[in-house]
């Protein structure tokens, strides 16, 4: 195991420390001013992206589903700052999932 810090803690970091920048200096503290509107439609469109991308075969396919992964997982990232969530609330979500069938989960969530 490796003693290098989480690159997503890492990026949640500059993330939150993107609040304070100047919007015309930073994309991020941008998607932030621009609020859940913005930040649903930058989800949106990288999700189509990732969907697109993982349609590509071979090596270029390949390559083009870890970039746009990449694109989403940020903008999730700041979607969670902006909500005031962190990695470690998702973190306990997904531990508490842990385990359990997808389908059960999805039922009781349907209750």
């Amino acid at each position: 195991m490796s003693d290098e810090p989480n690159i997503l803690a890492l990026l949640m970091e500059r993330i939150q420390s993107r609040r304070h920048a100047s919007p015309r200096e930073s994309y991020t503290r941008a998607l932030l001013d621009g609020g859940v509107d913005l930040l649903g439609k930058k989800l949106c469109e990288e999700a189509g992206e990732m969907v697109e991308a993982a349609r590509l075969e071979g090596k270029a396919g390949r390559e083009a589903v870890v970039h746009e992964a990449a694109d989403l997982v940020y903008h999730l990232l700041v979607t969670l700052a902006y909500c005031g969530v962190t990695l470690a609330d998702v973190e306990a979500e997904l531990a508490r999932r842990f385990g359990t069938s997808g389908l059960e989960e999805k039922a009781r969530r349907g209750k």
